[in-house]
């Protein structure tokens, strides 16, 4: 599949561990991004996908799944301590 580009923004800590993790493979930083990304979407299909077959039957209204995710969602943010960051 043909490649194209794509303009990015990211922190400085994140560049600064891409161009190490690039280094250490010898691979470009592009490749090293490209890889992270697709490993990250990977995993969050198949928790997508195990989630749904796991509730196939017992299905969440839609009031119900949304106050389910921001629950989860609070509890990441307190596991990682980033109470006060929001997601970008």
């Amino acid at each position: 599949m043909p490649k194209q580009p794509l303009t990015v923004q990211l922190e400085e800590d994140v560049i600064q561990a891409a161009r190490k993790e690039a280094s250490r493979k010898g691979q470009s930083e592009a490749a090293v991004v490209e890889q992270a990304l697709r490993e990250h979407l990977t995993r969050q299909e198949s928790v997508t996908d195990q989630v749904w077959a796991r509730n196939r039957n017992q299905a969440l209204g839609e009031d119900e799944a949304l106050a389910l995710a921001y629950d989860e969602l609070k509890a990441m943010r307190r596991e990682r301590g980033n109470s006060g960051k929001a997601a970008s």
